[in-house]
């Protein structure tokens, strides 16, 4: 039997993902050639807070999609309130509470043992792998890549 398609998605679908932060995932790791980050505190960067949003939402939708389908971020409106530490566990729950044809909006929350760190919503769409590739190559050939 092949996997369902985005038919069978449903608001209402829940899902949640934990992390424990290392240092890989602080703000002075992001990008060693930033240096603005370099002396910044050891602490949850936003970026990997919004990119462990995404993975949530990713591995949630994954029993959805045609093995053909993948999904990708087109909007993110997620504050980050609170800092996490290295060694804290973060958990990132997402809803999905709109469907517009391929275009999915969430509810996305992330929790440390402290509490609420950040939340908001992220907005993603379903793509066709092969003709994204496709376009993704041609757009490359322009840039003279």
């Amino acid at each position: 039997m092949s996997n369902p398609t985005c038919a069978t998605l449903s608001i209402g679908l829940c899902h949640s993902e934990t992390l424990t932060v290392a240092a890989r995932h602080t703000v002075p790791e992001v990008e060693p050639a930033w240096p603005g980050f370099a002396d910044m505190p050891p602490v949850l960067a936003t970026a990997m807070m919004i990119g462990f949003v995404e993975q949530t939402c990713i591995e949630g939708l994954r029993p959805f999609l045609s093995a053909e389908q993948r999904t990708v971020g087109t909007h993110v409106d997620v504050s980050h309130i609170a800092p996490t530490p290295v060694g804290m566990t973060v958990t990132a729950t997402v809803e999905l509470i709109g469907i517009e044809g391929k275009a999915l909006l969430f509810k996305v929350q992330c929790r440390d043992e402290g509490g609420v760190i950040g939340e908001g919503t992220h907005r993603r769409a379903i793509i066709d792998l092969s003709r994204f590739t496709q376009r993704l190559q041609e757009k490359a050939a322009q840039a003279g890549n």
